[in-house]
């Protein structure tokens, strides 16, 4: 018994020093809302501390292109932090790809000042806006949704030229809608074009034509070819001919049947399907272009986030809605050669005052 003392004392004495070490040091909790805030800070009391470095503290998260997040992640309460001014050098190696939905690059009615315009461009504004991402990004080719006339694609290259990003080549098409069409530029060649063997479809009685087309351009980039499907499925708004989901659902399996047909051709064809697909992840449509898993033909989706790790591409200002209906898609035989790290949402701070929809860029090996 009388050697109880001096044990009670001994631990008494460990547990001070234990104490004592750590008071000096904390976990700092991390800003998940800001870029690169996705590792705690570290503190230490003493030089003589070993620091483990920040791989150590935290080990980067690779997203897995086959299981994306959810679609309808909401946006940070503050708007994304802008990119820098400068713009980003010309890829050396491999292709950078940007898919964009302009909102409305062409002639048509719109409401300025609270007062009806009719056949009014696109705002200057709004244009310069546009270009000014673009030009900070520099892609080497360049999907755009939602363009006018070929003679607005072709303002678009003269003013990106201007900007210094030269897409000398270009291709612009459409649907059955003759305002709204598609359009992609390229710094490199584009050695041939191609037009879906069906572009309507029965539905209810009546026949539709799938709204703004499929747009189908093979590029050759670097000794690599790529071939490029836009496309702009029908817009959630209502109409009186039939339902605007069925609609949508039937020019995605237009748009599949093109896939499919490309593939049974070269089931190796390095196919790029992008665009506007007015549909999240859960759904049929895009569940219908997309395909089965387990097929060959099965397109990756690329796993797109911003800055803060969100993955929203379009506001619906009406509704307040924001939402990931933008897609790049990619077959099997592309998929290794996507930086899946490196692709993004461009997220510049003035993405609001170019367009409703912020822009994807996918970049290839």
């Amino acid at each position: 018994m009388k050697r109880a003392p001096a044990i009670t004392g001994a631990l008494f004495w460990a547990v001070f020093a234990l104490a004592i070490s750590s008071c000096g040091r904390k976990g700092g909790t991390a800003d998940w809302d800001q870029p690169g805030g996705s590792t705690p800070s570290v503190e230490v009391s003493s030089p003589s501390a070993a620091v483990a470095p920040p791989a150590a503290v935290e080990v980067a998260k690779v997203a897995d292109p086959a299981n994306e997040p959810s679609a309808n992640e909401p946006p940070a309460n503050q708007a994304p932090a802008a990119e820098s001014s400068a713009a980003s050098p010309v890829s050396g190696s491999g292709l950078h790809f940007i898919e964009y939905n302009v909102e409305n690059w062409l002639v048509m009615d719109r409401f300025i000042n609270n007062k009806q315009v009719k056949d009014s461009p696109k705002p200057e504004s709004e244009k310069k806006a546009v270009i000014s991402i673009l030009a900070k990004n520099q892609p080497d080719v360049l999907g755009l949704c939602e363009i006018g006339q070929a003679s607005d694609l072709a303002e678009i290259q003269s003013r990106l030229k201007a900007a210094g990003v030269d897409l000398p080549h270009s291709h612009h098409t459409g649907g059955s809608d003759p305002t709204r069409h598609l359009g992609i530029l390229s710094r490199f060649p584009i050695t041939s074009t191609s037009k879906p063997a069906e572009t309507e479809f029965q539905l209810k009685g009546q026949t539709f034509g799938i709204n703004r087309g499929i747009l189908d351009a093979t590029i050759e980039a670097r000794g690599k070819s790529y071939r490029f499907i836009g496309v702009h499925l029908k817009s959630k708004r209502e109409v009186e001919e039939a339902d605007q989901e069925q609609l949508r659902i039937h020019e995605a399996r237009l748009l599949r049947r093109h896939v499919d047909s490309i593939l049974a051709t070269d089931p190796e064809a390095r196919l790029v399907v992008y665009g506007d697909f007015n549909d999240t992840r859960p759904t049929t449509a895009f569940k219908t272009v997309t395909g089965s898993y387990n097929s060959p033909g099965y397109l990756t989706a690329i796993p797109f986030k911003d800055s803060r790790g969100h993955a929203w591409t379009h506001h619906w200002a009406p509704h307040d809605i924001y939402s990931r209906i933008d897609f790049v898609c990619v077959t099997r035989p592309l998929r290794s050669e996507v930086d899946f790290r490196a692709s993004h949402i461009i997220d510049d701070g003035a993405w609001d005052k170019a367009s409703d929809h912020r822009a994807l860029k996918a970049i290839f090996r």
